[in-house]
């Protein structure tokens, strides 16, 4: 038996299983992590200083949901190649932790500069995560390719707002 017993089961039925918790594990992070970001999206952040080429705020939800959809398969792949117990998996929860933390930062705190030093090590996590999905799987580090853009860019906004903030 695996790592993971689910007793007998088919392993396509348990593959399905385990892809629908890494599904729901990662869009959960996603929607609590709403819970900072939403209400100071309409208040604090439209009264902040932000650079001319800040997306519109309706893009981020659609944007974000597509992204963990694609790190959650990335991952499972990933997972079917090395299981659980693996410095693959120990990287993608670190960097779905930074993930969650920065917009506590950012977004309940207020905290620009904070979170610029936040982001730069999720950034560092997330490409770490990238190369050694890589390794493991290639589709799966193609998948991670969106997320790693998406967060550099995020960056590159945290870093403008900072600026501009001083």
């Amino acid at each position: 038996m695996t790592d993971l017993d689910l007793g007998p089961m088919d392993n396509e039925r348990r593959n399905k299983l385990v892809l629908f918790a890494f599904l729901l594990v990662t869009l959960a992070v996603g929607a609590l992590s709403s819970i900072f970001t939403e209400p100071n999206v309409s208040g604090w952040y439209t009264t902040i200083a932000r650079p001319s080429f800040d997306p519109p705020n309706w893009i981020f939800a659609p944007v974000w949901t597509a992204l963990y959809a694609l790190m959650a398969v990335a991952a499972w792949r990933v997972w079917r190649v090395n299981g659980w117990r693996s410095g693959a998996m120990a990287l993608y929860a670190i960097q779905l932790a930074l993930n969650f933390a920065w917009s506590f930062i950012f977004f309940s705190l207020h905290r620009i500069d904070l979170a610029l030093g936040e982001i730069a090590v999720l950034l560092l996590a997330i490409a770490a995560t990238t190369i050694i999905f890589f390794r493991r799987d290639a589709i799966a580090g193609l998948l991670f390719l969106p997320y790693l853009g998406w967060v550099a860019f995020a960056a590159f906004l945290n870093y403008s707002i900072w600026v501009l903030s001083r």
